[in-house]
């Protein structure tokens, strides 16, 4: 804490210094005459020396150990000093040791604000270890220039400035290397800079008459510097930036289209060249939505990178897809989604269950999702996070991302229907057992056991009364009548006896085969022989269902049921022309029953109103 407390308090003595040094030049630039080169009261270079420490002095105070506000004090006192000691041999003449020290401080000034400061921004660190090679050029420069000076060489001097130009430009070049490679946290950074250069840049290409306009430029750069190391995320500068390159990028298309179908028509239709601008005009709205489209891919790449492409976030969601099971596919989706918005978390609510991932607490934003005008799910996406996009970025994420949420939610509604089918299914199963189990002992066993009590009873009987022996004997015909019948009924309860004795199409026949309306007819189509018992018995029992709904409730003239089977599946129809489904019908027991059966095979089962009226139970039932 004291050596932060050291550097903090030697950074505002720096800032100070440089505010010195800039007054003691507001006092000499006064006794001087009038610059021809600028209307204002002082140069671009005073500018810098008072915008680059009173910065950097901020960025010490807030981040001590970041090289590059020690940078900003030092290229800032560099320019303070270096133009108030030109000024003071410009008011008191030329001695020997002033351009010594002009000299140093804009070498000084040169190399940390030109080379070192582009070269370590905005992570205090260079790329990589290579780019201290960028500092030879500059460095050896600086020497060339100081020999020049001792032996009063011009044209070696010019040669040295050629190679602190390209130090500089390496620098520069570091920047743009950094831009490609880096995260959008380090993109945006380096945009806050790249938003303020033309003020500086700009000027002084033009240079001359020119030049004094960069002092309305400059104080944006350290400030740019601040912002994008303290709190960049507080403002939207990849939209504006994104925005702006969009516009521009159009209206240069749109330009040079415009300009090539007019001189193009100028050449081939001159006879019709009152319509030529409207040809142009026309052919360039054409493919303005498209352009739009592309150079807004290639901003997107270009600012963000890959994670930020709706486009390449779909695609990469689509490859997750396809290699997860359906119940884990809402989860790889949440998890690009909020890759692609950087958000700390986002979760999806899907009938009362919640799949998350990360930390969506506090839910910025709820959105809806909708599979086919059916609600399944309330995405919930969480606030931003370290890296933040902007609004416009963030819409074009949901928008493109959302129809994937919403299948991938439906899809996990349905695994839950079915595994909560196949539960039920396992109940009722397991029910159907202690039933069975219940009726053997309490039922068949009781009877078998006074059965033998009879027999034991008649044969004591036998000898001295023959005639209570035949009532016992006749008493014991009579209940294996009865246990005969539980025993078919038994049977009968696991497996339609008709379908072992007329096959699947006959047993249904007789189910068909009834005095009371209304009239049925049973069609088939394929070979019905060697299916599967489990798919014979549900067959069987769907349409013996849909049979009895028919007969008590949809008032029907006629049904219809027909089988079919198409290479690994048995299609059943059962259809109608009764008064169909009311509007608020709600799924029975028997409804559900139809729809359990299908599904214990991996099929399914669908009741639906027919087009014509009436009602058609349709159930494919697999068959391996």
């Amino acid at each position: 804490m004291r050596h932060a407390g050291a550097a903090r308090g030697v950074a505002i003595g720096l800032a100070t210094l440089a505010i010195a040094l800039e007054l003691a030049n507001a006092w000499v630039t006064a006794q001087l005459p009038p610059a021809s080169y600028t209307p204002l009261p002082f140069a671009p270079e005073d500018v810098a020396g008072t915008a680059f420490p009173v910065f950097g002095a901020i960025l010490v105070v807030r981040r001590p150990q970041l090289a590059i506000g020690w940078l900003l004090c030092a290229g800032g006192v560099s320019a303070a000093a270096n133009i108030l000691s030109a000024n003071l041999i410009a008011l008191y003449g030329e001695p020997g040791w002033g351009w010594i020290v002009v000299q140093a401080t804009w070498q000084a000034c040169q190399l940390s604000l030109g080379v070192l400061l582009p070269l370590l921004y905005p992570a205090g660190r260079m790329p990589s270890p290579r780019w201290r090679w960028a500092l030879l050029p500059a460095v050896a420069g600086h020497l060339l220039d100081w020999t020049a000076i001792v032996i009063m060489e011009r044209e070696l001097r010019d040669a040295a400035h050629v190679l602190v130009a390209a130090g500089m430009a390496l620098a520069f070049a570091s920047l743009a290397v950094r831009f490609t490679r880096g995260d959008p946290v380090e993109r945006r950074q380096i945009l806050w800079v790249l938003v303020t250069l033309p003020g500086l840049l700009i000027p002084w290409m033009l240079g001359g008459p020119f030049w004094w306009l960069a002092t309305l430029g400059i104080p944006l750069i350290p400030a740019a510097i601040a912002v994008a190391v303290l709190c960049y995320r507080l403002f939207g500068i990849d939209t504006l930036i994104s925005r702006a390159m969009v516009g521009t990028g159009l209206a240069l298309v749109i330009t040079a289209v415009y300009l090539a179908v007019g001189a193009a028509s100028s050449l081939f239709l001159a006879e019709v060249d009152p319509v030529t601008g409207l040809a142009a005009a026309l052919f360039a709205g054409v493919f303005f939505q498209p352009m739009r489209h592309a150079l807004q891919r290639g901003v997107d790449r270009l600012l963000y990178g890959g994670i930020g492409v709706p486009a390449e976030l779909a695609e990469r969601l689509k490859h997750r897809l396809q290699r997860v099971d359906p119940g884990h596919g809402l989860l790889a989706a949440l998890e690009v989604l909020r890759e692609g918005l950087s958000v700390t978390g986002a979760a999806v609510e899907v009938d009362g269950a919640t799949t998350v991932t990360g930390s969506p607490e506090p839910v910025a934003r709820t959105v809806p999702l909708v599979w086919h005008g059916e609600p399944v799910g309330l995405l919930l996406i969480g606030p931003a996070g370290r890296r933040r996009f902007p609004a416009a970025h963030d819409e074009r994420v949901i928008a493109t991302l959302l129809p994937y949420l919403a299948d991938a939610a439906h899809a996990v509604r349905m695994t839950a229907a079915v595994r909560r089918s196949r539960e039920r299914i396992l109940t009722a199963r397991e029910e159907e057992r202690r039933r069975l189990r219940r009726d053997l002992h309490d039922g068949l066993g009781q009877s078998l056991t006074g059965m033998a009590m009879v027999i034991n009873a008649a044969r004591v009987s036998l000898r001295r009364s023959p005639e209570q022996a035949e009532r016992l004997l006749a008493d014991l015909r009579a209940g294996m009548d009865a246990i005969s019948g539980d025993i078919r009924q038994l049977v009968y309860g696991l497996r339609p006896p008709a379908i072992d004795e007329l096959g699947l199409a006959g047993a249904i026949g007789e189910l068909a085969r009834t005095p009371e309306e209304p009239a049925t007819s049973v069609e088939t189509a394929g070979d019905l022989d060697g299916l599967p018992a489990a798919v014979e018995v549900a067959a069987y029992r769907i349409v013996q269902e849909a049979l009895t709904n028919a007969r008590k409730h949809a008032a029907a003239s006629r049904v219809t049921v027909r089988l079919e089977r198409d290479n690994r599946v048995l299609r059943v129809t059962v259809a109608d022309d009764g008064i169909g489904l009311p509007p608020d019908a709600r799924a029975g027991v028997g409804l559900g029953s139809m729809r359990e059966r299908a599904a214990e095979l991996g099929g399914t089962c669908v009741v639906r109103a027919a087009e014509d009226g009436g009602t058609v139970v349709s159930a494919d039932l697999p068959t391996p």
